[in-house]
């Protein structure tokens, strides 16, 4: 399931990221990057332990956290610390798959992280820069993406997906990866549209018997389908 989700940042964040970034430490973007990924991989990246993204990405996470579609879209058991980087200057990335596994040593020791979801969050403008969509592929097709600042596209880790050059400006951006609740995308999908419809319902008529029914139906294929 691939989807956007405005406004997961408001534009105060937006702009307190954007000044914080300007007086960060950039390395080269490889440094996370994969055997295969790292010969398509050119852009400036934030090392995980930069004092400017751990500021950032604990804002990331309690934002994330009261965005209702991201959570019934996502899901979330676990959370990889968000990451940062920067392309300009022609910079770019190849096709290329996520790591499966990702392990996350920000607490002290050596949490696994199965990436089943991957998540871009867009800080740079659109009209700030020109090329830098990212391009992510399934079985319906190609889908270049380029979101206003503090919007979100979601995507299953088993996607193919790229970057393509930026020519004019800079596209700062935070990435990370979920472990979900569900592994199956097909499950996470099934999840999400009973979630929403069932939300509407609540709106349109909130005393309807069936919501019960409904919300009983959910919980129990979470409760059938979940890993914890």
């Amino acid at each position: 399931m691939l989807l956007h989700v405005p406004k997961v940042l408001t534009a105060e964040q937006v702009g307190h990221c954007r000044e914080r970034l300007a007086q960060a430490g950039w390395s080269d973007g490889r440094i996370t990057a994969g055997h295969q990924s790292a010969k398509a991989k050119d852009n400036a990246q934030l090392p995980e332990n930069d004092p400017v993204a751990r500021e950032l990405g604990p804002m990331i996470l309690d934002a994330l956290s009261r965005n209702p579609t991201f959570f019934s879209a996502a899901l979330p058991q676990r959370v990889y610390p968000p990451l940062f980087n920067r392309y300009a200057g022609g910079q770019s990335f190849g096709f290329h798959v996520d790591n499966a596994i990702r392990y996350d040593r920000s607490r002290g020791g050596m949490e696994a992280v199965r990436t089943d979801l991957s998540a871009t969050l867009f800080l740079s403008a659109p009209e700030d820069y020109d090329g830098g969509e990212l391009v992510i592929e399934d079985t319906y097709g190609t889908h270049p993406v380029k979101l206003a600042a503090g919007d979100l596209v979601l995507y299953p880790g088993t996607s193919l997906h790229k970057v393509t050059p930026v020519t004019r400006g800079e596209r700062l951006a935070s990435f990370f990866w979920i472990q979900s609740l569900l592994a199956e995308d097909s499950q996470r999908r099934l999840m999400f549209e009973l979630d929403v419809s069932i939300r509407r319902l609540t709106a349109d008529v909130p005393d309807h018997p069936a919501l019960v029914q409904l919300t009983g139906v959910y919980h129990n294929l979470l409760r059938r389908w979940s890993q914890t």
